[in-house]
């Protein structure tokens, strides 16, 4: 290892560390990187507060590519964004983190992250340590968590009752844009996750949920197919465009002449032996298609392409085919219609193919973009969710609407404890907070006091973001809840007339809630121990 440094020592015989490079590097201690890195933090939440809510706005971002992304959801968002400050990368990671385990509230949990860096600063400023106040950040979470516990509540998840599902999933699409068909894509979201979903284990496989869009038609067109949609069609022009009772050949060997694997040239100098080469290709050709044929297969889906003569061949002998069918979609297929993927010809037998009731061609508009859509397939486990929309735009933040909807309804499949949105949990647990914090003798209970406050940053922006008074409304729904003693007591973003959320049925997951407090304290708690900062750059004096 290179060394930073050397030792040095001075005249009454005390050891100096002398640094390399000390005059190109820039540093920061103390107080001044702490100070740094809450303004970064802030900066980074302060962004995403006004995307919170049902009436959260949305954000507009261009690539270097000049491609456009119109999104609410915060994980995308901070991905997008080109962050430099090594906190808000933090940031970035905390909401990307919520994302791949709890898939929503991701906007949420760096809103509180950010609010509890702002909280810190105030306490900072009284001359607190910052190690006491991430010790009593922790004590409080804790305490958060276990009040969300006490009022969280059990959740049916019956397979012949998905209405409270339904439910559920229309709060998490209620801040998306796609609210315009708000029922119809709870719906779908649910139906797709309860079709694959696996109740004695109490668990849901995603890689057999495919969501596929296609740009044209409107949101209301989005449809949920038992089965799969290839983005594909048939080989050729004039092969039928609906098939019924199918038997599929999945083949992932390409319908070409066997080419010489050495690096041997073939040299054709007379028409004989051009006519024998084109006669043994034609076999060849010949052979491949009936052995799919004595197969008993009335449609093959190859994973490679094939040539103009292969496909003219296929057409002659009424074999439909289907060329360059990836290889997730390959097996999707495989496994919806129980049948075997099959590397080369001579292994074809009638039990290795896959079986479904229908494979039809898609049409769309007058560009006459083909799509083919296998229905009625005996292991309906595998689903699509076919999402259409007015533009690119509207269409990818409907496919990411659509993930969130669907990781909601896996939570509650895994853990059917729910509590009640709306910022009715954050206050019931910033009151819950506030009460331990009077019953504390040290220092921490003003951590304890400053993550109460933290948490209110929560209702505070959802009331801003509806247009209402944040202060006033946020007081009386503390009051009410205090005098009620009813923890589902919110904030009426859509003034329904009732804060009252199990009334307005605003729902969140009790893990994706608790999730989030955890991951913003434990985020806060590293930030607060960091005290020097070094970076390469320009010339540092001091």
């Amino acid at each position: 290892m290179a060394s930073l440094g050397q030792l040095v020592f001075d005249e009454y015989g005390k050891p100096i560390i002398i640094l390399k490079d000390q005059g190109q590097q820039k540093r920061l201690t103390g107080a001044d990187a702490l100070k740094s890195h809450i303004l970064a933090g802030r900066s980074v939440a302060s962004i995403l507060s006004t995307s919170l809510g049902p009436k959260g706005l949305d954000k507009l971002m261009v690539s270097p590519d000049g491609d456009v992304t119109v999104t609410n959801d915060g994980a995308t968002i901070l991905k997008m964004m080109d962050v430099e400050h090594q906190i808000a990368k933090l940031m970035v990671q905390l909401s990307q983190s919520q994302d791949d385990e709890i898939g929503d509230g991701t906007t949420g949990v760096v809103v509180l992250a950010g609010a509890l860096l702002e909280k810190a600063e105030h306490l900072l400023d009284k001359g607190i340590h910052p190690v006491r106040i991430a010790d009593g950040y922790e004590l409080a979470a804790k305490k958060a968590n276990e009040n969300l516990e006490k009022i969280a509540e059990e959740f049916p998840v019956d397979l012949n009752n998905l209405e409270p599902l339904i439910l559920t999933a229309m709060t998490t699409l209620g801040s998306k844009i796609i609210n315009r068909c708000h029922r119809q894509m709870a719906e779908i979201a649910v139906n797709a996750v309860m079709a694959v979903a696996d109740m004695s284990s109490r668990d849901v496989n995603f890689e057999l949920i495919k969501v596929e869009g296609k740009v044209g038609g409107k949101l209301e067109d989005t449809m949920l197919v038992k089965g799969v949609v290839v983005d594909k069609d048939f080989s050729h022009p004039q092969m039928p465009k609906e098939l019924k009772d199918v038997k599929l050949a999945i083949l992932t060997c390409p319908f070409e002449p066997p080419k010489p694997k050495t690096k041997h040239k073939l040299e054709v100098s007379t028409v004989e032996e051009y006519n024998a080469l084109y006669q043994y290709e034609q076999k060849q050709f010949t052979d491949m298609v009936d052995k799919v044929k004595a197969a008993g297969a009335n449609l093959a889906i190859c994973q490679w392409g094939f040539d103009d003569e292969a496909n003219h061949l296929l057409l002659q002998k009424e074999l439909p085919a289907v060329r360059w069918v990836g290889g997730p979609e390959i097996e999707l297929i495989a496994i919806a219609t129980n049948g075997r993927i099959v590397p080369r010809f001579e292994e074809l037998s009638p039990e290795k193919l896959g079986k479904c009731g229908k494979v039809r061609e898609l049409t769309f508009g007058t560009t006459k973009d083909r799509m083919l859509v296998i229905e009625e397939c005996p292991n309906t486990k595998a689903v699509t969710i076919f999402i259409r929309g007015g533009n690119k735009m509207i269409v990818e933040e409907a496919k990411r609407s659509i993930h969130d909807a669907l990781c909601v309804v896996r939570n509650l499949v895994r853990n059917n404890k729910i509590v009640y949105g709306g910022g009715a949990a954050e206050v019931s647990c910033a009151l819950a907070v506030y009460e331990e914090a009077d019953k504390i003798s040290t220092l921490e209970q003003y951590a304890f006091r400053s993550f109460a406050d933290a948490l209110e940053s929560i209702p505070l922006a959802l009331a801003e973001n509806s247009g209402l008074s944040p202060m006033h409304t946020l007081a009386d729904c503390k009051a009410r809840q205090v005098t009620e003693k009813n923890p589902a007591l919110g904030i009426d973003c859509n003034n329904k007339g009732t804060c009252d959320m199990k009334e307005q049925h605003v729902i969140e997951t009790l893990h994706s809630k608790k999730q989030q407090i955890l991951l913003a304290t434990q985020l806060v708690k590293m930030i607060l121990k960091i005290d020097d900062i070094r970076t390469p750059g320009e010339s540092f004096q001091g």
